[in-house]
């Protein structure tokens, strides 16, 4: 049969400590805690937290410590020791590690685990209510989690090939991180604070040489910045334009088209729109027709975003009304619409040739086309023409960017926003890769061991 000692050393995970006495207190409002007195075995005492040698001891009397472990049926668990400093002539005078805490910790290692993972599932504000802790606190053991799950993050830029640049807002106030994501593997390779080529350097200036030679092909936005560090930083790395950001500037375009015939249909209706009062002659029945339709037309038009932005094969049988009313009431809004629906079959095939080809002459058809924004529209596409075709060619896009974008603002509205923009960084790297988060009394599978991020 166990003892008493040995099943509290089993709960509380320090095997390698020995209890020396437990103490159970009560607060004004009836909280319950439980603080145990433990000390180190003889071989584990006075190690330094950062090389883990054995050093001399700096000064005394020891520093009481105590850190708090995983609630035991509710009631708050205490691990409580004297712990010295000792001086290192490597790290310098630090406090002496214990084997159940992280350095500087003032939590266990299972109580920061836990923390970890919960954090993953509920809002911060439920885990700080529910672990009692601060609100800060949780970003702060998510930090110690991963930096001890991952100590080095510089393994994630290993046998980069294709990559993945996008920047996403976690702040109101255009605050943003640039988050990089490796299509191989669907998971974070790095994020930084901000936005910019200045940010983006940061990354590429962790890379070492081979690791910028390794890199075959970068997808992103149309950003001028990105082009840049593209051509300065990666020689082998061919520049892609992501479909879906090229038909987004295609339905501005259309939209800017939209509303400028909007306008013209209201003020067409206005025009037509019948006068009544006292002194006033009757309008007959055909003025009143012509203003009525006149003013369905504008509607029609106002209400046609989702049946000018839809594929034809998507359309609803509304909307295919709407957007066969247009055909037949505007010609230049229409027109729009094709050439939309034009650019979008360019990006879906698969033949560069025939891409390439059939780009020239949709620049042309807008070039010519008399609409403004079109016009404009064909000088973008025709700056971008070969990051365009690099995407038909090797078939790439920044779909999986932009989820890994939605998880991220998903965590960050999870969490109620962020302080420390730091911790927010060190949530996505834990959460958008494919690391495991140990739990106490969980075994890891050994095939989880081999996986990295």
């Amino acid at each position: 049969m166990a003892t008493a000692n040995t099943v509290f050393k089993k709960i509380l995970n320090v095997n390698d400590a020995i209890i020396d006495d437990m103490h159970l207190s009560e607060t004004y409002n009836g909280e319950k805690t439980l603080t145990f007195d433990v000390h180190l075995r003889k071989g584990l005492q006075w190690r330094c937290p950062c090389c883990g040698k054995r050093r001399p001891v700096h000064d005394q009397p020891y520093i009481q410590n105590r850190w708090r472990g995983l609630d035991f049926g509710g009631i708050k668990i205490y691990l409580q020791a004297s712990v010295p400093r000792i001086r290192c002539p490597k790290h310098g005078v630090r406090t002496a590690s214990v084997p159940w805490a992280f350095p500087g910790a003032r939590f266990t290692k299972d109580f920061d685990y836990t923390v970890t993972w919960m954090g993953k599932y509920l809002s911060r504000s439920a885990l700080s209510r529910y672990m009692r802790i601060d609100w800060e606190t949780v970003g702060r053991c998510i930090t110690r989690a991963h930096n001890d799950i991952e100590p080095d993050v510089h393994v994630r830029f290993d046998g980069l090939v294709n990559i993945g640049i996008d920047e996403t807002s976690y702040q109101k106030g255009h605050k943003y991180i640039t988050v990089v994501v490796n299509h191989d593997t669907n998971t974070v390779v790095w994020a930084g604070k901000d936005h910019g080529k200045s940010v983006l350097e940061k990354f590429l200036k962790l890379l070492t040489e081979e690791q910028r030679a390794s890199v075959q092909v970068v997808t992103g936005d149309g950003a001028r910045w990105i082009t840049d560090c593209v051509n300065e930083y990666l020689p082998n790395a061919e520049r892609c334009v992501d479909p879906f950001h090229v038909v987004e500037w295609t339905m501005e375009a259309l939209d800017e088209v939209r509303i400028a015939s909007w306008r013209r249909a209201a003020e067409k209706a206005a025009e037509l729109k019948v006068s009544r009062g006292p002194g006033r002659p009757a309008a007959d029945d055909t003025e009143t027709a012509a203003a009525r339709t006149a003013a369905k037309q504008a509607s029609e038009i106002k209400h046609s975003t989702y049946a000018l932005g839809k594929a034809p094969e998507h359309l609803t049988n509304t909307q295919a009304i709407r957007l066969e009313m247009i055909q037949q009431t505007d010609n230049q809004l229409y027109r729009a619409y094709l050439l939309k629906e034009q650019l979008r079959s360019i990006l879906k095939m698969d033949d560069v040739d025939a891409a390439e080809e059939e780009l020239i002459k949709w620049v042309k058809w807008a070039r010519h086309c008399r609409i403004a924004s079109f016009v404009k529209l064909q000088r973008k596409i025709m700056r971008h023409k070969d990051h365009i075709l690099n995407t038909i060619r090797y078939g790439l896009s920044n779909a999986r960017i932009e989820a890994t974008n939605n998880k991220i603002k998903l965590l960050i509205r999870q969490a109620y926003g962020f302080r420390d923009v730091d911790n927010m960084i060190d949530m996505v790297l834990l959460y958008c890769s494919n690391l495991r988060i140990p739990l106490p009394n969980r075994p890891v599978p050994k095939e989880a061991l081999s996986q990295v991020a």
